[in-house]
């Protein structure tokens, strides 16, 4: 790789840390830790993704990062979690997102077990015009589960996560990444896959909500697999808690499909929207967010604090840093949000000039 120094990569629109005020941590990832940061810029507040290299590196995980990174820069919507900046420096990564301040779905589980119906369906619907978006965009997000769904303070819900989001392609046989009872039995077959993954996990969040715990359960992923191989997962009359509809039950059973090809979805994003349990639901009006949300968040910043504890920051792996920065410095370049929104001729464009990083 040779010996690259940092400064080779600075540009005159250079980022740092000091154009950020960090305020508190509200979480910890895989890399690094995530605060809440205001820009001195605009004196807006964000969510900060700090990753650290060599963490990222002991991880195997760099495609995954540069990946995310890639991909956020042309994308843009509101039901999925924007990138506002990205840049580097010689120890870490950093991503500055919208702030959730509602917290991830997983937390809210934690604290409820359950849902409504009415909850989850516009829970649903929330996720549903994000991976619409995502999905005519060609492009599939492959970890939907409820850590990657985050809320805002007026408790609708957004898409995070593009570490494992991949531009569709013919041949992905050999991808096998996201989340053991949530990935779909081709995924887990190591079959090629295609939309119809995210609609799978989209069933076992809503299952979860209305039953309070996953369709298949196991203790690894290969207890997982035999799982999903050994029975289809279908809910019968009585498993549906009281006041749920047959429609949901239906929408649930037909999302959980084993065989891709009979899933609920595969057919796209209308085939999902039109079904009988969302057929009536006001799109027009969530996508322009006037519809008051049936769950609100408390309105301060909803996180559990226990996952700050034990965090090390002082890793050392004895690695030469000048070897690390040839890593990144092709990819992960300083990004700033552009105010013009591109239409979306000039954003397929995009999409489809992107390079494609490989697992």
């Amino acid at each position: 790789m040779g010996n690259t120094s940092f400064t080779e990569i600075i540009t005159p629109t250079h980022l740092s840390k000091s154009d950020f005020a960090f305020q508190y941590a509200i979480g910890r990832g895989g890399f690094g830790k995530v605060w809440v940061v205001e820009f001195r810029g605009d004196e807006q507040d964000y969510a900060m993704k700090e990753m650290m290299k060599l963490r990222i590196i002991s991880k195997q995980s760099v495609n995954s990062v540069l990946n995310e990174q890639k991909l956020l820069s042309v994308l843009r919507h509101p039901f999925i979690v924007n990138m506002k900046f990205a840049f580097q420096d010689r120890d870490n990564l950093y991503l500055v997102m919208d702030l959730m301040k509602g917290g991830d779905l997983r937390y809210h589980i934690n604290q409820h077990e359950r849902f409504s119906e009415e909850i989850t369906k516009f829970f649903t619907a929330c996720i549903v015009t994000g991976l619409e978006y995502l999905h005519i965009n060609s492009i599939i997000h492959r970890d939907i589960k409820p850590e990657n769904l985050v809320l805002d303070n007026k408790g609708y819900l957004r898409i995070t996560d593009f570490g494992i989001a991949r531009i569709i392609t013919s041949d992905n046989t050999r991808d096998t990444s996201g989340t053991p009872g949530y990935m779909a039995p081709e995924v887990l077959n190591r079959q090629r896959h295609s939309i119809p993954v995210d609609y799978f996990a989209l069933g076992v969040i809503i299952y979860e909500f209305m039953t309070g715990r996953r369709p298949y359960l196991g203790r690894s992923r290969k207890e997982i697999k035999d799982s999903i191989m050994g029975r289809q997962a279908k809910l019968v009359k009585s498993q549906v808690p009281k006041g749920w509809s047959l429609e949901s039950v239906d929408f649930v059973n037909k999302l959980l499909e084993r065989k891709p090809e009979n899933r609920l979805g595969s057919g796209g994003p209308s085939e999902v929207k039109n079904h009988v349990w969302l057929r009536d639901f006001p799109w027009k009006a969530l996508l322009e967010k006037k519809i008051d949300s049936p769950f609100k968040p408390k309105d301060d910043v909803n996180f559990d604090p226990r996952v700050l504890i034990n965090w090390k920051d002082d890793l050392d792996y004895s690695i030469d840093f000048s070897s690390i920065q040839p890593l990144f410095k092709k990819y992960y370049y300083d990004w700033r949000e552009s105010k013009n929104k591109p239409n979306e001729t000039t954003l397929q464009a995009k999409i489809e000039d992107l390079e494609v990083i490989q697992v």
